[in-house]
């Protein structure tokens, strides 16, 4: 495909990627109006964000695998529709509870487009390519994290919060049509599709029961109690029985053979921590803007865009430079180094601390995530089969997520406990009663507006500091993705579409040049064959790789005669010895044959043994002889 053909079937993938990111950060400046108008408390407050990254964590691998199953572009639509939907069925809540339900569909919608645009992606665009492309969607992350806040802070501020919601349903529809008027795929291959439902109920189960579990812990219930330990002890059991029918399962939902792949396993334990910065600090700059600082939701979506302007002009630009040079780790290891340095910098901020030094530090964290997040799953689809990129790619994704739920659920914890421990303590100094902040005492979110003077000042130091304290917490795992991008294997990008080496695949078992790479990826990996730019050695060797299967490479034995290729007819070898166009070799007949077909396929007809004998494309291929008996 041309790069006009690229954008404009990428366009409708941008656009639901587009819908997915509004649906968490077209809230985050307004969540703290929302949940005070439906009279929520801090619980509430993180279960309507926790909800949402709940259902997107759990229900990615499905939509993954699903993908890898049948038709991917229908996937796609059925995300969207899901999504769109839920959206506004969630604009019309009237109480937090079922807020937080139908942010769960919402969910749904969004792990479907998070899993299914990138590997739709993979199908379209070769790996080495994709760096650029893979900017384009950081880019639109970045619009989206800059236009949501932004967008809903106007919203709210003039017309309602509830335009929150119904201000995506017109970006979803108009993305459903763009998908089904440009995004054109080859259908699957018909076989029986076979769903393992019970790895799907226990992933699913075994999850939730964790992130219900840490959310909730040490507030509704004591971590060393009867109910905490049933909880914990629940989900580390749906998840060990997880593992045993994942093992079991014809088509697992995720497939545990992918953790033999170096790549995969230090990706998936890199975007961990990589979720818990991108989703926890996303969530918690809205309440320091808003309750720290005392802005409104619109100034409070304005004044985080240096960590996205810092996203956009970093994926954009290490994106545009991996398509170029073909070199990805040391932008990653970059990336990881600034993000960790911008967490730990922001741990050390309070209320007052002047914005031009906050949004050096935001600035940070935005080049790091935007050097990491997109480009871990692109080292992903580079390094494993073309039949498992679906299940593989939407494991990234899912832990991803699921490390940022975890975050978003412990560090909620963490604020809710530190703040009120800060407000009380400060309360008390002042000779104030905790209890004249209402009836929600001081673990309900506060109307500042309606604060006085002195009491707003603690209340704001108390949310600054506490605020502070959960980037500390996020600091130390910055650390981990530092090591684990460092130990990936530098596998170099290859340079077939993922429709391309399904083909391939197709063809013959060992013709996907891509997969190849995959299999090297313990020894660092080895170049994909290009079918254009190769030398006719080169497409040989690929071709005559097909028919490795089928022909015996073994030395010819005097048992099993050598079969004799088509330049040896009527010649006398030496012992033990053959002569082609005065390169000796030994008895590997078998070789030479191949060697020869494979040629006769090169220039895509049979090739007589007289014409063969002369001709430069069997010269050459005779020099790679070895890589062909190591093939």
């Amino acid at each position: 495909m041309s790069h006009r053909e690229v954008l404009t079937a990428l366009s409708g993938l941008l656009m639901g990627m587009l819908v997915a990111i509004l649906s968490s950060t077209v809230v985050s400046t307004s969540l703290p109006r929302i949940v005070s108008d439906l009279n929520g408390s801090q619980t509430s407050y993180t279960w309507v964000i926790t909800a949402t990254l709940l259902a997107t964590t759990v229900s990615t691998p499905l939509w993954g695998k699903f993908s890898d199953l049948t038709n991917r572009k229908v996937l796609l639509q059925v995300a969207l529709v899901l999504f769109v939907l839920a959206s506004v069925a969630a604009g019309f809540s009237q109480n937090t509870a079922t807020l937080i339900t139908f942010r769960v569909f919402q969910g749904l919608g969004a792990g479907g487009l998070t899993a299914l645009v990138q590997v739709v992606m993979s199908d379209i665009i070769s790996p080495r390519e994709r760096g650029r492309y893979m900017g384009y969607l950081g880019a639109v992350m970045s619009v989206g994290t800059i236009g949501g806040p932004l967008l809903g802070g106007v919203l709210t501020d003039s017309i309602g919060w509830r335009w929150n919601f119904f201000v995506g349903v017109p970006v979803g529809v108009a993305a459903l049509i763009v998908i089904q008027r440009t995004l054109h795929l080859p259908p699957k291959p018909k076989k029986a599709v076979v769903v393992d439902y019970w790895g799907a109920g226990l992933i699913a189960g075994g999850v939730s029961l964790l992130l219900v579990w840490v959310s909730l812990g040490g507030k509704q219930f004591d971590w060393n109690s009867t109910t905490s330990w049933l909880m914990g002890v629940g989900a580390a059991v749906l998840l060990a029985l997880a593992v045993v029918v994942e093992f079991r399962s014809k088509e697992p939902i995720i497939p545990l053979t992918l953790f033999t792949n170096r790549t995969f396993t230090f990706a998936v334990i890199a975007s961990l921590s990589v979720g818990v910065a991108m989703f926890g600090t996303s969530v918690f700059l809205g309440q320091y803007m808003q309750l720290a600082r005392g802005q409104s939701p619109t100034m409070a979506g304005i004044l985080t865009l240096p960590m996205v302007l810092g996203l956009l002009i970093s994926s954009m630009v290490a994106g545009a430079l991996i398509s170029k040079y073909g070199k990805w780790k040391p932008y990653m290891i970059v990336g990881s180094i600034l993000l960790a340095a911008g967490l730990f910098l922001m741990s050390t901020i309070e209320y007052d601390t002047n914005f031009a030094i906050v949004s050096v530090f935001m600035a940070m964290m935005g080049l790091g995530i935007g050097m990491v997040m997109q480009n871990l799953v692109l080292v992903v689809q580079n390094s494993v089969d073309v039949s498992v990129v679906g299940a593989a790619s939407s494991s990234v994704a899912f832990f991803r997520s699921l490390g940022g739920t975890i975050g978003v659920s412990v560090m909620g914890a963490v604020l809710g406990t530190k703040v009120s421990g800060y407000i009380t303590d400060g309360l008390t100094d002042a000779g104030v009663d905790p209890s004249a902040l209402g009836s929600g005492g001081s673990t309900s979110i506060p109307d500042l507006s309606t604060v006085p003077g002195p009491i707003r000042t603690i209340i704001e130091s108390a949310y600054g500091q506490g605020v502070a304290d959960v980037f500390l917490i996020a600091a130390p795992l910055a650390i981990i993705t530092i090591v684990f991008v460092c130990l990936l294997p530098n596998v170099e990008l290859g340079t077939k579409t993922g429709l391309q080496r399904a083909a391939a695949k197709t063809d013959g078992p060992a013709a996907d040049s891509s997969a190849a790479t995959a299999s090297d990826d313990s020894d660092g990996g080895a170049a994909p064959v290009d079918a254009n730019a190769a030398s006719p050695a080169a497409k040989g060797v690929a071709a005559t790789a097909g028919l490795a299967p089928a022909v015996s490479s073994a030395p010819a034995t005097e048992s099993t005669p050598a079969p004799v290729s088509p330049i040896d007819e009527g010649r006398e070898p030496a012992e033990g010895q053959r002569r082609h166009h005065g390169h000796t070799t030994t008895a590997t007949g078998t070789i030479d044959t191949i060697i020869a077909t494979g040629a006769a396929e090169v220039a895509g007809h049979p090739v007589p043994a007289d014409e063969l004998a002369e001709s430069p494309v069997f010269s050459s291929l005779v020099e790679e002889k070895d890589v062909a008996a190591d093939r």
